[in-house]
């Protein structure tokens, strides 16, 4: 099975979706005037402008849940990862799919939030509905919200939960070992197991509105924490700062590990890490409650900068400037000694595909706290991205309900969900990241091939945002009507404006003061 894995691993991430994933970033940042630059405090503006509804949740809220998703074991283990098997240089490469994934992250969310729908009392969005709505391609939906269900709800949550599995071992040792049909497992990764399992069921059962509230709180001050924490290392090694930056551009382009391997590891796990383009991000967004759908949008690529150029960047300082990283090819093997270690600054058996770099990290500048801590960060954040992860399959269920109806579908996702946590928790690393790149890369080539495809039928996205400009230039009350734009099916927002059209019509005209 491993085996297979890496050859469909393989198949799916061959440099022509690398290529991809750079190539429709650059497109739309030309398309949108590079408005991840243009309209930087347009973004921090209206992170805190809008409030939740009952049908909708804040953009705020809708931030923090799509964080959630992005901020996860990739900015701790998959920046290690990146390091350890493309060098220093893979940083860069990381830094470039996150400035040129900030404007695919605000088309992708901005045709969710244009084509959404409200169901159940709640507003639900993402690929498979703009697919549908826009490019009138049900098949390409279905296909779509599959891949989705099967990355988000089998493929994905394992990586988050084998990474929360490794930090406990990391922290506290493996405990006693148990006997299972899994192999050894400590004792003390089961009962890290236990309280995720808990957890989880408590706040998946309760929807998009429970999913929100706990987000909001904790990956702002995990992230906050965390980066507080990169900083002091930085500051008390600021000297060191300058030649660790001029190794990362140096080696983007003469990597140690082969100009390839850097960029192929950075842009791997960047994407894995930010999500632009992977079609995750705009399940949240479309929840959102805006006046205009460019918002969300917006709101959605600052996202993106939050993710890599801050707490990724945290991480690879951490660990670049405090020397605790290998650099190896990835048919090394740490056992045998076979395969190639490229730099070795500490010891060989130490694991890359794991947070490991990135505890021992701090551990050099915080002693056993510094490992506490990141063992308490990983936790957070993986357990935060399983819930988006859930939340994005749960809205692609919902979506095939539609054709295939079955009442028990989502009680289904939620089970399967929680048997992937556990599954993920007691297996090895290498298998379970190499099915995450599997699922990351099925949802990437739909989404990102459909998104340019949408661009050369109908453009929705770009039309959005000179909407959204000339509107704000004009310093009128921010409306959309997608009517007059030219944009079709998005019948949301055409009930939502002649709704409040009725509302105008029908007020009572203002008396004149005697």
């Amino acid at each position: 099975m491993e085996a297979f894995v890496s050859f469909l691993n393989g198949i799916i991430w061959s440099p022509a979706l690398i290529f991809l994933c750079l190539g429709a970033g650059l497109f739309y940042s030309i398309l949108t005037r590079f408005a991840q630059v243009r309209h930087f405090r347009e973004m921090w503006s209206l992170l805190f402008s809008s409030s939740e509804s009952a049908k909708g949740i804040s953009s705020f809220q809708a931030l923090a849940v799509t964080l959630s998703g992005r901020v996860g074991v990739g900015n701790i283990a998959g920046v290690a990862a990146a390091i350890g098997f493309g060098g220093p240089g893979a940083v860069f490469w990381m830094w470039v799919v996150a400035f040129l994934g900030a404007s695919t992250a605000y088309a992708e969310s901005t045709l969710g939030q244009i084509y959404k729908v409200e169901e159940d009392g709640q507003y639900r969005g993402g690929p498979a509905y703009y697919f549908e709505r826009c490019l009138g391609q049900k098949w390409l939906a279905i296909l779509f919200a599959i891949s989705a269900i099967i990355a988000c709800g089998i493929f994905l949550p394992g990586v988050q939960a084998n990474a929360v599995g490794n930090a406990v071992t990391q922290v506290f040792g493996d405990g006693t070992m148990v006997s299972t049909d899994y192999g050894e497992v400590g004792v003390h990764k089961l009962i890290a197991l236990a309280i995720i399992m808990i957890v989880l069921a408590f706040i998946i059962f309760g929807g998009i509105k429970r999913i929100a509230h706990f987000t909001q709180i904790v990956v702002p001050f995990m992230a906050l924490g965390y980066i507080v924490m990169a900083l002091i290392i930085i500051f008390l090694n600021l000297n060191q700062l300058p030649g660790i930056i001029s190794l990362i551009l140096s080696d983007a382009f003469t990597a140690q590990a082969g100009f390839g391997a850097a960029i192929g590891w950075g842009v791997k796990r960047g994407i894995y890490s930010n999500e632009a383009g992977q079609g995750t991000g705009p399940h949240a967004a479309s929840a959102a409650e805006v006046d205009h759908p460019a918002q969300q949008g917006l709101v959605q690529a600052f996202s993106v900068y939050v993710d890599t150029l801050f707490v990724c960047s945290a991480t690879a300082f951490m660990i670049l400037i405090t020397q605790q990283f290998n650099v190896q090819t990835e048919d090394f093997n740490a056992v045998t000694g076979a395969g190639t270690m490229i730099i070795q600054n500490v010891d060989i058996t130490t694991e890359v595909a794991s947070p490991a770099f990135t505890q021992m990290a701090l551990n050099s500048v915080f002693g056993q706290f510094g490992q506490v801590f990141v063992g308490i960060a990983i936790f957070f954040f993986a357990f935060t991205t399983i819930l988006a992860y859930y939340y994005i399959a749960e809205t692609n269920v919902a979506y095939l309900n539609r054709f295939f109806r079955n009442r028990f579908s989502l009680l289904v996702v939620k089970l399967m969900i929680m048997f992937m946590v556990a599954y993920g928790t007691v297996n090895s690393s290498g298998y379970i990241w190499g099915l995450g790149d599997v699922g990351v890369g099925l949802m990437a080539w739909i989404n990102i091939v459909g998104i340019l495809v949408i661009f050369f039928v109908a453009k929705p996205a770009i039309m959005c945002l000179r909407d959204y400009e000339a509107q704000l230039k004009s310093g009128q009350p921010i409306t959309f009507d997608p009517v007059k734009l030219g944009i079709k099916n998005a019948t949301f927002w055409e009930k939502r404006l002649a709704k409040s059209r009725s509302t105008e019509g029908s007020a009572p005209a203002p008396q004149k003061a005697e």
